[in-house]
């Protein structure tokens, strides 16, 4: 009897042994990962800054993969991963995304960074990521030119790709939509004449297509001096197009 106990005992050990030995193993193959993010509001190219409802670093949803080995997770927030924080030696991709960018709307910006990052076993590493606006970002203008000669008044919408349709005339907030072709249609009514005649309506149409993300687009009605419609396109105010509407619209040619 006492020999079998002292066989049990020897076992017992062995597998003690064994078992602290899989999870030394087990933990000297793993990096202890620190994940934080940043929310960045400028856009593209001309580092304009766009003025916009950012998210906090806990409203991001985080996903990471494997780079050149299969891997896959996804957290909530990046606090749900923090909160257990050790992966696998090996090279990895993280990317993080806060807000919807199918819901297009005024003030409702989506953000969306990704990093890639390399964990080595028993080593911290931190991975900081900037999350860029993934939206195109639209604001449609008139001038105090068209204003005037447009005098009996406008109405403006901007219809997305996605068939969302927002108001435009008078907008004071950026509009959010997805990186996709916008129109913007509308109609502009002419000053009255003195005989009492109604003022004519004009039809306006622009047609925007390559639409970018993380780009402000600046749509600008205007009426030259001359007596001929002109819409300026400008991005950050920059002119890219000026096209002629196809309308006269002196007052001599009605």
């Amino acid at each position: 009897m006492k020999k079998f106990f002292t066989i049990a005992s020897l076992l017992a050990l062995t597998l003690s042994a064994c078992s602290k030995e899989a999870a030394k193993s087990e933990q000297e193959g793993k990096g202890q990962v620190t994940i934080s993010c940043v929310a960045e509001t400028t856009v593209a190219d001309t580092r304009a800054n766009i003025s916009c409802t950012t998210p906090a670093a806990e409203d991001f949803a985080l996903e990471i993969e494997g780079v050149g080995h299969t891997y896959s997770e996804e957290y909530t927030s990046i606090a749900e991963f923090n909160a257990d924080n050790y992966l696998h030696f090996g090279s990895y991709k993280a990317t993080v995304v806060a807000g919807d960018i199918a819901e297009e709307g005024f003030n409702k910006p989506a953000f969306v960074g990704n990093e890639e990052f390399v964990v080595e076993a028993r080593k911290d590493v931190n991975v900081e990521i900037t999350a860029s606006i993934a939206n195109a970002i639209v604001k449609v203008e008139t001038t105090e030119n068209f204003e005037r000669y447009f005098e009996g008044g406008h109405t403006l919408t901007l219809t997305t790709a996605a068939g969302n349709e927002f108001p435009v005339t008078a907008q004071s907030d950026l509009l959010f939509i997805a990186p996709a072709n916008f129109t913007i249609s509308g109609t502009a009514t002419k000053q009255a004449a003195q005989s009492g005649k109604e003022g004519a309506v004009v039809e306006l149409a622009y047609d925007a297509t390559e639409v970018a993300a993380q780009t402000l687009y600046t749509v600008k009605f205007d009426v030259a001096e001359a007596g001929s419609a002109t819409l300026t396109i400008t991005l950050n105010e920059t002119l890219v197009e000026s096209i002629e509407i196809d309308q006269e619209l002196n007052d001599n040619a009605q």
